[in-house]
């Protein structure tokens, strides 16, 4: 049996020295960090792990994306094998086990640890954890137990500070970590990999991961507990890593002939815009380029005397500023034109053929569970949470997204979840009667505003009312609301006056969640999901404004996000308990999107619609609108 000590290693080059700063380092007089590369060791350290409650681990890598990366290695560390920080009776320690390039030796490898992987009474923590459990699955291997994610914790304690490890580690354990770049390198075409990292340097580096993690997980679990959201993080966050992780590997089909139509199209359009661009301002100029547009807008059409400029003397011509002056001149609206087809066809047109994956042949968004304040998940690489959903353009990204052969595509949207939640929240009477009578709120609104019986509403006097509801949720302005339904502020102050006083619960509502933010700093969803707002109280009226409007918003936008992800939960389980074959592809705001084999077309509708439309007892129902066909625009 071989084991090496990091004690015995050479590790200055790699230790990075802090001279007068208050973090603590690696320092192998004070840990233990081990190397396990011989079977007889391995298995000495499987018999150790299957004797604990709980360990936490970390797996090395060949590449940030799970479905392409192999596994160079992992580690492992765990309470019976360390002690706390304050008892020198016995080092900390952590083990690394190597995994062999040998793609017949590294399966070997992994089946030693498989039984502790897949022991549903072994607890799992990591930080991540998702990323380790989906390279954990290229080997086969289904990472079972109740899961701790140290990141996931820290973003429910914390959610608008960073997440990372190194991070966590400096400001809650005051310990500055081995950073990868010292191993690898900067990120970049030049950025090494794990597997040529030499074993003395990567088996401390990986070992201080674990060692890391889980002492992050003893102050975490205890804030946790502390701030009342064990309930949040242990039935909704946690079950819905391994749901997010399944979404992930599974993918969704992209019908790349009819993108690539679609950017002919558009790539016509754009020149046609040129063309017109040129014919209304006399002049030929690169639309793309900024400093050629704010030059033709405000030196050569001079469509106003107030043009902002840069710092270095360039004119602002982002998009809010040209919105703001639309109506000057014909030409704005072309080059805004412009740009939104330019932005379509460069972030997702074009772009998406390029992320088919190889190997499966699907496009694998990857979605993020710690990135935004309201606890709304987001997706990346590619973004699928911006689709534009009404404009014509927006829907040929959507016809492209299809079911496979065999399979219809289904979409489950909530309907108006975020107004129902105003109606729960609120408790007002008139909006609570108007959904559990099942009525068009949007109608409802206007006839209570405009004091006519629901039936004579006009579709003026809807639409109105319809911006009002949106807009009221969000803490619009008398001048918003004049500006986005182009009527007088005296007409959209009568608007916002007529809605109070229709719904005047909804104006409690509003006052109380502000008062309460300025007494608490911070508001909370129906789950208890915090957002802190410490602008709250601002003398700045545009960053309290701002603070005070969040307050407003962001229990009705975190509860939505809540219940979504408390149905996806749900209904994974569902179709796992119930031997169904249906696949949920995509979560995208209030919507999940499935791809459905035809003959579960009927029970699959049934199952979703359940589990969605009970995911939440509220005052009033949650509905769901389900949608089929042989792609997403066919079916949303």
């Amino acid at each position: 049996m071989t084991i090496h000590n990091s004690q015995l290693l050479e590790q200055s080059d790699i230790s990075e020295q802090l001279g007068n700063s208050q973090l603590s380092t690696y320092d192998p007089q004070l840990v233990n960090y081990v190397c396990v590369d011989s079977v007889e060791a391995q298995m000495e350290l499987v018999k150790e792990l299957k004797q604990v409650k709980m360990f936490a681990f970390d797996t090395e890598t060949t590449s940030l994306d799970a479905l392409d990366a192999e596994l160079v290695g992992f580690s492992f560390s765990m309470h019976n094998a360390q002690c706390t920080m304050h008892n020198n009776s016995q080092l900390p320690t952590a083990y690394y086990v190597p995994v062999s390039a040998d793609r017949a030796e590294a399966q070997a490898t992994v089946e030693l640890f498989r039984a502790v992987f897949e022991d549903e009474e072994i607890e799992k923590t990591g930080h991540n954890i998702k990323y380790d459990m989906m390279v954990l699955g290229n080997y086969g291997v289904e990472l079972k137990g109740r899961l701790f994610d140290t990141m996931i914790a820290h973003y429910l304690l914390q959610p608008e500070l960073r997440h990372s490890m190194d991070y966590l580690a400096e400001i809650l354990l005051k310990y500055k970590t081995i950073h990868i770049d010292e191993l690898i390198g900067a990120k970049g075409k030049n950025q090494g990999s794990m597997r040529d990292v030499p074993l003395d340097k990567i088996v401390i580096y990986a070992a201080e991961d674990a060692d890391i993690t889980l002492r992050l997980r003893d102050v975490l679990e205890q804030q946790i507990e502390e701030k009342g959201l064990h309930e949040l993080f242990y039935d909704v966050e946690m079950p819905l890593v391994i749901v997010l992780a399944d979404m992930e590997r599974i993918g969704v089909l992209i019908d790349d002939f009819a993108l690539a139509q679609s950017s002919s199209m558009m790539t016509a359009e754009m020149q046609r815009i040129e063309r017109h661009i040129r014919e209304l301002s006399g002049a030929n100029i690169n639309i793309s380029s900024p400093k050629q547009v704010g030059e033709l807008l405000f030196d050569v059409l001079k469509i106003s005397e107030k043009a902002k400029k840069t710092k270095s003397g360039q004119y602002v011509t982002d998009e809010e500023t040209l919105e703001a002056l639309r109506s000057k001149h014909p030409v704005v609206s072309e080059i805004l034109e412009y740009r939104g087809v330019k932005k379509l066809l460069g972030t997702y047109i074009d772009a998406l053929p390029k992320l088919i994956n190889e190997k499966t042949g699907r496009v694998h968004t990857s979605f993020n569970q710690t990135v935004t304040a309201t606890g709304r998940l987001s997706s990346s690489n590619p973004n699928l949470q911006n689709i534009p959903i009404r404009d014509e353009k927006g829907k040929e990204i959507r016809k492209a997204f299809i079911a496979s052969e065999g399979r219809a595509f289904m979409s489950a949207d909530y309907s108006q979840v975020e107004l129902r939640l105003m109606a729960h929240l609120s408790q007002d009477k008139n909006m609570m009667d108007a959904f559990n009578a099942d009525q068009d709120i949007h109608a409802a609104t206007a006839a209570n505003i405009y004091k006519v019986p629901i039936e004579e509403v006009t579709s003026d006097m809807r639409r109105k009312a319809k911006t009002a509801n949106f807009g009221i949720i969000y803490g619009i302005s008398v001048f918003g609301l004049s500006e986005r339904l182009g009527v007088s502020r005296a007409e959209a102050k009568e608007l916002i006056d007529g809605y109070f006083m229709s719904f005047p619960g909804v104006k409690d509502y509003i006052d109380s969640s502000i008062e309460n933010a300025r007494r608490d700093g911070y508001v909370e969803t129906l789950l208890r999901r915090r957002r802190y707002l410490p602008d709250i109280n601002s003398r700045n009226a545009n960053v309290r404004g701002y603070a005070e409007r969040n307050a407003v918003n962001a229990p009705i936008q975190g509860t939505a996000a809540d219940i979504i992800k408390i149905a996806m939960v749900k209904i994974a389980d569902r179709l796992k308990r119930e031997g169904l074959k249906t696949e949920m592809l995509l979560q995208v705001h209030d919507e999940l999107n499935f791809n459905v084999p035809l003959d579960e077309v009927d029970r699959v509708k049934e199952l979703v619609r359940e589990e969605m439309e009970e995911a939440f007892s509220l005052s009033v129902p949650l509905r769901v609108d389900i949608g089929v066909g042989a792609n997403w625009l066919e079916a949303h």
